[in-house]
């Protein structure tokens, strides 16, 4: 399986993390990537550069709007001349009757869900790098690769069409979606990150054509809290196209697989041209935020469930925070979707 990777991510470093209170180093730090490479090194797998698509494949999701503002915003901050080294926002206005503002601060919390995706001077970059990134990697499988792997940084699946949130600016996994229904009249994306899936949920919820599926920790006490439960099927023209799995917290391999065959047999069901992975590597047993508990072997397992589907793939990375097996489940989930193909 060849991978896609730029090294464009390292101009995005942010530093704040706002939990429980307490304000900490982010997790979401730039040797993510050096430990997602090592372990495609271990892997054999051979890296590609991305293409530059340009706008298109962002403008396919987020709106106008949106993406006027990342590629302005931190120009403005600076001009505000008492600004801090990161954008975060200090109001959430949540749109209730809201008017849309013209001043920095407001469309800064306009655009964010949270405070969990501060904007640095090369935010903007390091994100479109990733989408072009997650779009080279479906191109290269409308192409005729049975499956691509995408080493996106920063991560996509938290970020809706015009908010930023939990570390993510540009949906990258809705990017890879919208690229594929070029060639594929209906496509899935699996999300198997420890946290659900919301803004890829949002992005998607009235449409009948992407059918987004999410397994993850129990929204009741993981984030994103508010998102992410069963009950959540889509609306509209897409009433049931959207499939939450929450899980207990601790969950480990065998209780993760089981969701899997569930997913697995409404995908099926669902009779998709192509699959967009959404891989989480922080469901593991050793990442810091301990939503669930699986071990490297259970991911090769995740993998084998996968290559099951029989469908063109791209994995999109999403989470994964800094652990010392990051790298080795990395190669496990893609060893084990090989071994099965």
């Amino acid at each position: 399986m060849k991978a896609v990777h730029t090294e464009l991510h390292r101009s995005h470093d942010p530093q704040f993390f706002l939990v429980r209170g307490v304000v900490k180093r982010t997790t979401e730090q730039p040797e993510r990537a050096d430990r997602l490479l090592k372990g495609l090194k271990d892997g054999k797998h051979q890296l590609v550069e991305p293409t530059t698509f340009g706008q298109g494949p962002r403008a396919r999701i987020h709106s106008p709007e949106y993406l006027s503002f990342l590629s302005e915003a931190w120009d403005a901050w600076k001009a505000l001349g008492d600004s801090g080294p990161e954008m975060i926002g200090n109001i959430h206005p949540v749109r209730h009757a809201a008017t849309y503002p013209t001043h920095i601060v407001g469309k800064l919390g306009w655009h964010t869900a949270d405070t969990a995706a501060p904007i640095g001077p090369g935010t903007w970059a390091a994100a479109c790098a990733a989408t072009d990134v997650a779009a080279t990697a479906a191109q290269m499988v409308m192409d005729g690769e049975d499956a691509v792997y995408a080493l996106c940084r920063p991560p996509g699946h938290h970020a809706y069409r015009d908010m930023a949130g939990g570390f993510c600016f540009l949906n990258n996994s809705a990017i890879a979606a919208a690229h594929l229904r070029q060639k594929h009249e209906r496509v899935v994306i699996l999300d198997v990150d420890v946290h659900h899936g919301n803004g890829t949920q949002g992005i998607f919820y009235a449409r009948p054509d992407v059918y987004t599926v999410s397994i993850h920790a129990d929204p009741v006490a993981y984030y994103p809290y508010v998102w992410g439960y069963a009950h959540e099927r889509g609306e509209g023209p897409g009433l049931g196209t959207n499939l939450n799995i929450p899980l207990a917290i601790g969950t480990g391999d065998d209780g993760y697989i089981q969701a899997m065959e569930v997913a697995r047999k409404a995908i099926e069901s669902f009779a998709p041209g192509a699959l967009v992975i959404a891989l989480g590597l922080d469901a593991s047993e050793h990442d810091p935020l301990k939503g669930l508990a699986v071990t490297t072997p259970g991911f090769r397992r995740i993998g084998q469930v996968i290559a099951k589907l029989g469908l063109p793939t791209v994995f999109v990375q999403e989470g994964g925070y800094l652990s010392d097996i990051l790298g080795a489940n990395l190669t496990s989930v893609l060893a084990g979707f090989e071994e099965a193909r």
